[in-house]
C-alpha cells in the first residue's frame, strides 16, 4: 500500500471525562491551521485498533493525556518512537503502542517510520465534565506549541 503524503494527527481520548479529552481539542485547533497537509481523527479506541488509524500514513502525532503521577498536571510530555518504545503506558489509550510497534514489525505491516507522541500529564483524566480543568486549558498552548513544530520540521503547512 503506498503510504499517504498526509501527516496524521491522531488525537485518543474520551471528551466527555474533561481533561482526557485534551487531545480532542489540541487536534481541533491543528485541523484548522493545517487543513491541507494533516488529516485530523479522534477516537477513543486503545490497542490493536489504533493499527487502522495508523497503518496508511508515513508520519503520525498522537496526541493524548496521561496521568503519570510523576509530573504536576499541564506538563507536556513528548516522545518518539524509538522513546515509546521504552515508555510504561503512558496512557490508557497509547498503552498497547509498544506492543503494536512489535507486533506491526514482526507482521511486515505498514507502519509510520515517523511517529511522536506528545501527551498532557493530567491529575484525574476520570472525571465526568464536558470542559477542561483551569490547569489543561492553560497548559493547551505549550501542548499546540510542541505538536505545531513537529508538524512543521515534517514540512507541514497551514
Amino acid at each position: 500500500m503506498e503510504k499517504l503524503q498526509k501527516a496524521l494527527v491522531l488525537a485518543l481520548g474520551n471528551d466527555i471525562l474533561g481533561d482526557d479529552g485534551v487531545a480532542f481539542h489540541a487536534a481541533r485547533v491543528l485541523s484548522a491551521e493545517f487543513p491541507d497537509s494533516v488529516d485530523v481523527m479522534e477516537t477513543g479506541e486503545a490497542g490493536l485498533p489504533l493499527l487502522d488509524f495508523l497503518e496508511p500514513y508515513s508520519r503520525a502525532l498522537i496526541l493524548d493525556a496521561a496521568a503519570t503521577g510523576k509530573c504536576p498536571a499541564g506538563t507536556i510530555l513528548h516522545w518518539n518512537r524509538e522513546d515509546f518504545r521504552r515508555c510504561v503506558a503512558p496512557s490508557q489509550h497509547a498503552a498497547g503502542l509498544p506492543h503494536i510497534l512489535e507486533l506491526a514489525e514482526q507482521l511486515g505491516m505498514a507502519f509510520p517510520g515517523e511517529l511522536q507522541v506528545v501527551c498532557m500529564e493530567v491529575s484525574d483524566p476520570t472525571v465526568f465534565r464536558e470542559t477542561l480543568t483551569a490547569k489543561a486549558t492553560k497548559a493547551l498552548p505549550a501542548m499546540l506549541d510542541t505538536a505545531r513544530k513537529i508538524l512543521t520540521a515534517w514540512g507541514c503547512r497551514g
